[in-house]
């Protein structure tokens, strides 16, 4: 518990100092805007490229793993999408946030630092294939029908091409598409670069987390009750127990390997969700979403770790 709370600790800090600052006006909204796109456009891109370029793929890919993870957080992100969709009567691209906040995890700078805890050397592993299957399906996936949802007007091909034209100039996903394409290739940028590269993926937690608190600054949680719920239910308890129940359709060899999957599936919603939900209006949702994601799962992923001895 102590060892959790200390990971967990550090997150709720930044996230309050950004709170103050906003609240204090120590920075205004448009500066906590271009914190944002920071994060979005250089930082977040940085970190994608670093986590899938350090260990070549032939020395990561586990085949039911990537299946079994893969099939649990589409499974949650399909669920998310449609209760949103069908119950809550969201809007598409409110649906598609619902479902990426349900379907990927804070895995680097949450997931992580707990999974080496408990299972050691795999949780290097679950990290670098989490990654891919977050990077390459679910959030490709996301942003492509919340790009959708902001076509207004037109048929379907001109909504389709004009959310294509926005995606290609999505600066995660062409960091996603140059960073496979580059692992495939067993190329690498020279060292300086990838020291540069690496300064930015380091930024991308705090300056997230900060931009987190202080879009909570005149959060009105009146009407969230429901998204947030969702999130919490889905993200903390439906995602880690579809992963586990798909492991078990499909045997993980490495017992450990194992363990450190579903407590990835456990932890709360990646850092940067609310900067993704900031393009669509939906940054005080998804920012309550993950605050509230993030306390709660201090008791999620310790009853994980409890049932997964």
């Amino acid at each position: 518990m102590l060892s959790i709370l200390a990971i967990t600790a550090p997150i709720f800090i930044l996230i309050a100092i950004g709170f103050v600052s906003s609240r204090a006006a120590l920075v205004s909204r448009d500066q906590v805007a271009g914190m944002g796109r920071f994060v979005i456009t250089l930082a977040l891109p940085a970190l994608v490229i670093r986590a899938l370029l350090e260990r070549p793929l032939h020395e990561v890919i586990h085949w039911n793993y990537l299946i079994g993870y893969g099939l649990g957080s589409l499974l949650i992100f399909g669920l998310g999408y449609a209760f949103a969709r069908l119950v809550r009567k969201d809007n598409l691209s409110g649906s598609a946030l619902a479902g990426l906040g349900m379907s990927v995890s804070n895995s680097g700078f949450v997931g992580y630092p707990i999974v080496v805890l408990v299972v050691g050397g795999p949780a290097a592993v679950a990290l670098a294939l989490g990654m891919m299957i977050e990077n390459a399906l679910l959030i490709p996936l996301a942003l492509t029908l919340a790009e959708l949802g902001q076509q207004n007007g037109g048929n379907v091909g001109t909504a389709l091409l004009g959310t294509l034209r926005n995606l290609v100039r999505h600066p995660v996903l062409i960091a996603i598409v140059l960073a496979l394409l580059m692992a495939t290739l067993d190329v690498r940028p020279p060292t300086f670069v990838m020291r540069a590269i690496d300064m930015l993926a380091q930024a991308s937690a705090p300056v997230a987390l900060f931009v987190i608190g202080a879009s909570l600054n005149g959060l009105k949680p009146g009407g969230m009750a429901l998204d947030v719920g969702q999130l919490l239910i889905g993200k903390l308890i439906l995602h880690p127990l579809l992963v586990w129940l798909c492991f078990s359709l499909l045997p993980i060899s490495d017992p450990a390997l194992r363990t450190a999957g579903v407590l990835m599936a456990a932890a709360p919603m990646m850092s940067i969700y609310p900067i993704l939900g900031a393009r669509y209006g939906l940054e005080q949702r998804c920012a309550a979403g993950l605050v509230a994601a993030t306390v709660m799962s201090f008791l999620s992923i310790s009853a994980f770790v409890w049932l997964m001895a």
